[in-house]
């Protein structure tokens, strides 16, 4: 299966339950999981039964690593439908801002893995909880993309520098460190989850959304958290001065200078580091440029100025190439179109955010 969509009855009103349901991908995206969390959502929105809704992921391993890159490449490659990346991320969009501005409440219960486009549905949720094993990245510049799904709006919302530095290295993030930044919103033991569930059905949900608003927070906050000293050390907090210093000012080469000449000694800055070094040069400029620009935009902005960026990605031979030598052959040796970020022209850059459709063809222009 792909998916799985139920409403349960609740002592009065119903919940609906969406559970990724593709363990051996780690709940990886494609265009069918996303068709029908679409469908739900859309049900849903406009069924005065349906009070909350509550996204997990099913399997062990996470709740869910992103989009499935494996299918794209075949698109990207000719051996898909070549037009199936601008429908993918079309949808993916859609689907993210649907969450964002869902009328009912949404709880994300996420374990284990949550990257790319995985972490882009928790962060369109109203309420992310987030368990211990939990590790968060948003990786792309790994495969010759960018940090997509919102991220141009959830990354500008951090400290100054560290979006930046998020995008350029892919860090791995702890719970620590994803609770320190505000990507996530409480820590849960992962056997509460069915407890949780047990305490909405027994709720009495009123139908008006401020007020059940209020009584999922109220629900949430009695749940009993791991205590601080329980969870992982933050590795953020031993780096964030230094990041601070590195990313909050300059221009992009600069800035790539100044983090690959740092000296830094324990292994998660030197693999942060490593990312950096061996990514796409490109992708460093798009994630400089897509936080640049994204300041000043609202959400529905937001996700048209990155459907171009992904849809000109595809068009482009750096995202084969990384999902090529990333996953499929695993080489881990790219060859980039640039070897480094100076070596990138500006109209190269540009030509990334001007759309290949007309305002009245815009893929999202329903937003």
């Amino acid at each position: 299966m792909t998916i799985q969509t139920e409403e349960r009855n609740c002592m009065e009103g119903r919940i609906g339950l969406i559970t990724l349901d593709s363990p051996a991908t780690i709940n990886a995206l494609n265009g069918v999981m996303i068709d029908e969390m679409q469908a739900a959502l859309d049900t849903w929105a406009v069924d005065d039964r349906i009070c909350l809704v509550m996204l997990q992921g099913n399997g062990k391993r996470g709740f869910c690593a992103g989009a499935d890159v494996r299918q794209l490449h075949d698109a990207l490659t000719g051996r898909d439908d070549p037009a199936m990346p601008l429908r993918f991320f079309s949808k993916e969009y859609r689907l993210d801002y649907t969450l964002h501005r869902f009328p009912k409440p949404v709880i994300g219960w996420a374990h284990g893995v949550v990257m790319g486009g995985g972490l882009g549905l928790l962060s369109a949720c109203r309420y992310r909880l987030v368990t211990p094993d939990l590790m968060m990245a948003m990786p792309e510049i790994s495969i010759g993309l960018f940090p997509d799904a919102g991220a141009s709006w959830f990354l500008n919302r951090l400290p100054e520098g560290l979006g930046l530095f998020l995008g350029l290295t892919g860090a791995r993030l702890n719970i620590s460190d994803a609770l320190r930044l505000g990507l996530a919103d409480l820590a849960v033991y992962p056997q509460q989850r069915e407890a949780l569930l047990d305490t909405i059905l027994a709720t009495r949900w009123s139908g008006e959304a401020a007020t059940d608003d209020n009584r999922v927070y109220r629900l949430i906050n009695q749940l009993d958290a791991p205590p601080d000293p329980s969870l992982p050390a933050s590795n953020l907090a031993h780096h964030e001065q230094t990041i601070a210093r590195l990313c909050r000012d300059g221009d992009l080469e600069t800035v790539v200078d100044r983090l690959l000449s740092e000296p830094g000694e324990d292994e998660w800055w030197q693999v942060c580091i490593g990312t950096l070094r061996s990514g796409c040069p490109v992708s460093a400029w798009l994630v400089h440029e897509q936080l640049l620009r994204g300041r000043q935009m609202g959400l529905k902005d937001i996700f048209r100025m990155e459907l171009v960026m992904a849809s000109r990605c595809a068009r482009e031979p750096n995202l084969a190439e990384g999902i090529r030598a990333r996953l499929i052959e695993r080489d881990n040796s790219p060859s980039w179109s640039h070897s480094h970020v100076r070596e990138v022209p500006r109209e190269h850059v540009e030509s990334y955010f001007t759309p290949a459709w007309s305002a009245q063809d815009d893929p999202l222009i329903a937003l």
